[in-house]
């Protein structure tokens, strides 16, 4: 009996190796360095691929037998690195606009009034002028902008141009006026008017909730409402342009977008990355219901356009002076930040949506506003009952010492954006003081109390390249390089650590990670291979490195032609 037992394993197994032998691949990546983030096998050398799925990893031999001559793309690593794509779990994702007036790392606050008069120079009266990204830390007077840079080039033109963060813009006298901002105007809750010490009069800086109040009219436009609509689908083509090149394969959309721009896209084969698309976090049962006919329309269940989590605001920003902190700021004591909730709010908003199973992301920037997000989290645990709901703390950058365990303790997410840590390290501690920055960007603290960690960009608001992120996670230095070893050096993560958590992570903060961000068969093949090798390179090489090829199920959607 026990030959008999024998000698069908063996038959069996010659028919598995047989059946295998005859498998041959779509696709098959040979000689590489394959950091699979896989723990039952870490490192390889090939993967092939059929379909959309991997079906094998291992050494480039093994992989080398199902290679068809006729049939099997072949991409030869030649040694370079090899990683899941990256999964961008925050960002603000959308059509770019080809007219927006870049200001990211300006230094000179006279660059804002020559560029936003070369654009008004091209608009039409009326046309809105918008641009952003500027942060006035970096103005070698570190001074706020005020409505005078603009005035005197846009007597005709509305002009927007929002700060870094998004949580401040400055807008020009025309806005203020359109708008019926006076000295007089009270700000609503959850925002700021800023406004001259002197005189009273609005600055045209507007803060969070007070940017509601810009009122436009309807702008004059050259363009016809067709020209409009091809304006914004090139928009679309731009973006996803971007992202693979960067090889940013899937994108978690921090709030609402165009279902149907993306289905189109998909239609036309032009989708290059998998995204998850949200909504506003309300605690309207009737819009709730809603919601729930829309994430059966894209469900968990698909792997390319998903419903995502609902998003809301706790707070504002450390750079506009508005996140929410227990005790006041440590330059403006006069202010401990701005709540966008009266919490009563927030924890009735969180209480309904979960208990209607939805994923809910807050964005949260104070150590205050974390703590709320906590606690409004443990409420509907103790309302609703434990689950795996995966909520999400969007940004997690300040917290108290003894919030940091209540994330594992929750199985809440900190969904965490490393390069916030370089951009604002620059004026943080001048913030908050040196006490409360122990918390600040603790993903070493988090990890270590067994917290699940989720990468991203919170693009626009920094560049989408996660190259940059890399550097931050592992350096926690700014961008220019500096001595030492960087800011609270305790908090450093390890490249390997850091790619996982821009992969593997953000995979599990949108429930994929049973199918996403590993190299490992059954996975979906979102794969890019890199021109240097980020497990050895020196520091100030990491923001240097290019993608060669990104892969998104198992497609070459980006050749850098090397």
């Amino acid at each position: 009996m026990k030959n008999i037992i024998i000698s069908l394993s063996i038959l069996i197994m010659t028919i598995s190796c047989s059946n295998s032998k005859k498998e041959k691949a779509d696709l098959v990546i040979i000689n590489g360095k394959v950091l699979t983030i896989d723990k039952d096998n870490p490192m390889a050398q090939a993967v092939a691929i059929i379909g959309e799925k991997i079906i094998a990893v291992g050494t480039t031999r093994e992989i080398s037998g199902m290679i068809d001559k006729r049939s099997t793309r072949v991409v030869d690593a030649g040694g370079r690195l090899v990683i899941p794509g990256f999964n961008d779990a925050h960002v603000h994702f959308g059509p770019l606009d080809p007219d927006f007036i870049e200001l990211r790392y300006i230094t000179d606050p006279s660059v804002i009034t020559t560029k936003v008069a070369e654009q008004v120079a091209k608009s039409s009266p009326g046309q809105v002028i918008r641009g952003g990204h500027w942060v006035h830390e970096l103005f070698f007077d570190k001074k706020w902008p005020s409505k005078e840079l603009l005035d005197k080039v846009s007597p005709e033109n509305p002009v927007l141009l929002e700060r870094a963060d998004g949580h401040s813009v400055l807008v020009n006298s025309y806005v203020l006026r359109k708008s019926g901002i006076t000295r007089d105007t009270k700000a609503p809750f959850g925002g700021e008017i800023q406004k001259d010490p002197g005189t009273g009069e609005p600055t045209g800086i507007l803060k969070d909730a007070a940017m509601d109040l810009i009122k436009i009219g309807n702008p004059t436009v050259k363009r016809s409402r067709e020209e409009e609509k091809e304006r914004t689908w090139q928009g679309y083509l731009l973006a996803m342009k971007e992202a693979r090149e960067l090889g940013v394969t899937s994108i978690q959309n921090a709030g609402s977008a165009d279902f149907e721009a993306y289905e189109r896209l998909q239609k036309e084969g032009l989708l290059t990355s998998r995204i998850d698309i949200g909504a506003p976090l309300t605690g309207d049962t009737a819009v709730l219901l809603q919601y729930k006919e829309k994430e059966k329309k894209y469900s968990k269940g698909s792997n390319w356009i998903r419903f995502g989590y609902l998003k809301a605001f706790a707070d504002g920003s450390i750079g506009s002076s508005t996140a929410l902190m227990f005790e006041p700021y440590t330059d403006n004591p006069s202010t401990s930040g701005l709540a966008m909730w009266p919490y009563e709010e927030l924890e009735r908003m969180v209480v309904t949506a979960d208990k209607m199973g939805f994923q809910i992301g807050i964005h949260a920037i104070g150590d205050k506003a974390n703590n709320w997000i906590l606690n409004a989290y443990e409420k509907a645990i103790e309302v609703n009952g434990k689950r795996d709901s995966r909520h999400r703390d969007e940004h997690t950058q300040t917290l108290k010492l003894s919030d940091i365990p209540r994330f594992a303790q929750l199985g809440i997410i900190p969904s965490m954006q490393p390069t916030h840590c370089i951009s604002d390290k620059l004026f943080y501690e001048k913030r908050v003081g040196y006490e409360r920055c122990k918390g600040t960007y603790a993903w070493r603290s988090l990890l270590n109390t067994g917290a699940h960690l989720a990468f991203g960009t919170d693009y626009q608001v920094e560049p989408l390249n996660p190259m940059e992120g890399l550097y931050a996670a592992v350096t926690r230095k700014d961008r220019l390089g500096e001595e030492g070893d960087g800011w609270f050096p305790e908090q450093k993560l390890s490249m390997e650590e850091a790619i996982k958590y821009y992969t593997l992570g953000s995979a599990y903060a949108q429930f994929m990670d049973d199918r996403k961000g590993m190299i490992k068969p059954g996975y979906l093949a979102d794969i890019i291979i890199l021109d240097k090798d980020l497990l050895a390179i020196p520091e100030d090489q990491i923001m240097k490195t290019k993608i060669n090829y990104t892969i998104v199920g198992g497609k070459i959607v980006y050749n850098s032609g090397e």
